[in-house]
């Protein structure tokens, strides 16, 4: 089991984002979260518009309509670089419309959580999320680097 470096939430709603931020920090041990307001500074903070990144995260949360940058852009972006394909994803969208949810996954989305969500639903939605990707799954290798 590898331990993992953060997680990255990208979400533009504040109130949203603090009650996403308080579930996470429920999980045991508590993951530590970076937070970003919309899509551009995720990119960033991923390095993949060529600026320089922390260390990669262990998942990315991210709001499907974000200001700047939506949301299944980021994905669409994450999942073709391939230093980054194989980071899991988790979409948070408001659609509960089945071939929209069916184009999340295909565009390369590990889960997906319809909003609005109660907060027992999405403590327990983000505890089973986060008990697997943080704890569980085993991180991809590093790509070779070219």
């Amino acid at each position: 089991m590898t331990t993992v470096s953060h997680i990255l939430l990208a979400e533009d709603d504040a109130c949203l984002a603090r009650l996403l931020l308080q579930a996470l920090e429920k999980l045991n041990p508590p993951p530590q979260i970076v937070h970003v307001p919309d899509g551009v500074k995720a990119l960033d903070r991923l390095g993949v518009r060529g600026i320089t990144s922390t260390a990669l995260p262990a998942v990315v949360i991210l709001d499907l309509h974000m200001p700047k940058i939506g949301g299944l852009e980021v994905l669409r972006r994450i999942k073709s670089d391939g230093r980054l394909s194989l980071l899991p994803v988790v979409m948070l969208t408001s659609s509960q419309d089945d071939h929209e949810l069916r184009a999340y996954y295909e565009s390369g989305a590990n889960a997906c959580v319809v909003k609005p969500v109660g907060f027992r639903q999405l403590m327990l939605a983000i505890r089973q999320l986060g008990i697997f990707w943080t704890q569980i799954n085993r991180s991809p290798p590093p790509a070779p680097l070219l």
